[in-house]
């Protein structure tokens, strides 16, 4: 890394909190987080932007950081998993999935949950249409989905007004 060229400082907001560091110019996001910044949420899948494990929210967008450099990110806010829990306590979304059976070996649950979070913050009360849309570049082997979808849907507004008058909704 003393090759001019081959590594550089860069600056990022990560959850909130600025970071600094100097890094190789061929570091992947998904690496910088985990390996560098210690942010192991973020799951290490196909290394090809196949299976969304890495899904993560750079500039309010939705991007597989295993598909972008860590330069790339300089300057940079990013939102990675564990930017959902606050104080120890887990976000709507996180108990939804855990109501809802929405995991099993939860390789895929980083990824789906970042995804779910993009979707809700653009569409608060989805349908399942709009969620299997939004999760689409996320691949899980183990649960086939639906339980994925049920949890989705009932963090959005829907859900919440469903949970709060006792109805229920075909999903």
């Amino acid at each position: 890394m003393t090759e001019r060229g081959t590594s550089h400082a860069i600056s990022v907001t990560v959850n909130g909190e600025r970071v600094s560091r100097v890094v190789s110019a061929r570091q992947l996001l998904v690496h910088f987080l985990r390996d560098t910044l210690g942010l192991t949420g973020t799951h290490i899948g196909c290394d090809t932007g196949n299976c969304g494990a890495c899904t993560v929210v750079v500039d309010g967008k939705l991007v597989k950081s295993c598909m972008l450099l860590a330069p790339q990110a300089d300057g940079g806010t990013v939102e990675t998993v564990e930017s959902l829990a606050a104080d120890g306590q887990l976000s709507d979304l996180q108990r939804a999935f855990n109501e809802h059976h929405a995991l099993q070996c939860g390789y895929c649950t980083p990824g789906m949950l970042m995804s779910a979070t993009y979707l809700l913050r653009q569409n608060p009360d989805p349908s399942a249409d709009d969620v299997r849309r939004a999760i689409r570049g996320n691949v899980c082997r183990c649960t086939g989905y639906v339980n994925i979808v049920e949890a989705i849907r009932s963090a959005g507004s829907a859900g919440k007004a469903t949970l709060a008058t006792g109805s229920a909704e075909e999903v």
